[in-house]
């Protein structure tokens, strides 16, 4: 696959993925999880020092987790941070591991113009080249956005052939995978996790879910991006109950704030008065969070 389909093709690890996430409310959380499953997948070596220093011996146990499939699925509400928790969790262990790795990205554009065979084709050569750079001795990751495009129920009457053969390479390329000595790993980003085949879901060594923050995130995020406005502890504490869920309203998600909240609230001050609490409050009023997907 020429590296112009993909959406993004990063060389790892990056400063600028490490810089952005130091900005995220709960990363290290999430990063734990990702972490523990996601090293004992890309060092296998390292799973066989463990078990020869604590249990001197060959563990049945060590061979089964070489069967596991390297693929992590990460569910949840638009904008609560799934892509970029995923690009932050391979390249913070890639520089942890102190390797070199590749990150190729895919959105929806994989499905391509509708031709026939052209999704399946799209799926196969995105597995090839994520095997293609494993193969080079370095750390290799394919992460997959709105995964439900691609990897969708098989068994729907208005699922189109093309599609159960795009979701029938996918399938056996995951299988395949396993086979590159645990140097590459797949991540599916979804707000639809119910749309994923169950296939693909039964074989994710770890599906993390997402969800929209709670108030103390919501202290937390208003907390490091207001800071330098002179608010107050109370005035945080307002604007998280302003900005979480009430009675049908679900509350902010991440992008709510930093890509709708601050901007709309910059616009009403810019360019006569100050950034202030009313400001921001009316802000809130003016600014629905997006809504909820079923």
């Amino acid at each position: 696959m020429n590296k112009s389909n993909f959406d993004q093709r990063i060389e790892l690890p990056s400063d600028a993925i490490e810089e952005t996430a130091s900005t995220l409310v709960g990363f290290d959380r999430h990063y734990q999880m990702v972490n523990a499953r996601l090293r004992i997948i890309l060092d296998p070596k390292g799973i066989d020092k463990w078990a020869s220093k604590f249990h001197a011996r060959d563990l049945a146990m060590t061979a089964l987790i070489r069967q596991h499939y390297p693929l992590f699925i990460l569910s949840g509400d638009v904008g609560t941070g799934k892509t970029i928790t995923a690009e932050s969790a391979v390249n913070r262990i890639t520089r942890e591991m102190k390797m070199e790795g590749t990150l190729l990205k895919l959105g929806a554009q994989v499905r391509g113009r509708g031709l026939h065979g052209e999704m399946t084709q799209k799926v196969r050569d995105a597995f090839e080249e994520l095997e293609a750079e494993a193969g080079k001795k370095r750390l290799a990751f394919l992460i997959i956005d709105e995964a439900d495009a691609v990897a969708a129920l098989r068994d729907t009457e208005q699922m189109h052939q093309e599609e159960k053969s795009a979701v029938n390479t996918m399938i056996q390329r995951i299988d395949q995978i396993r086979n590159v000595a645990g140097r590459a790993a797949v991540f599916l980003c979804t707000n639809r996790i119910h749309a994923i085949d169950q296939a693909i879901v039964r074989r994710a060594v770890l599906h993390l879910k997402f969800s929209r923050p709670d108030k103390d995130e919501r202290i937390d995020l208003l907390s490091r991006d207001l800071g330098g406005l002179g608010l107050s502890d109370e005035d945080i504490e307002a604007l998280s109950i302003l900005t979480g869920p009430r009675g049908e309203n679900p509350g902010y998600t991440y992008s709510d704030f930093r890509l709708r909240l601050y901007l709309h609230a910059i616009s009403i001050a810019f360019p006569d008065k100050p950034l202030t609490l009313e400001v921001l409050k009316q802000a809130v009023d003016e600014t629905a969070p997006s809504p909820e997907i079923k």
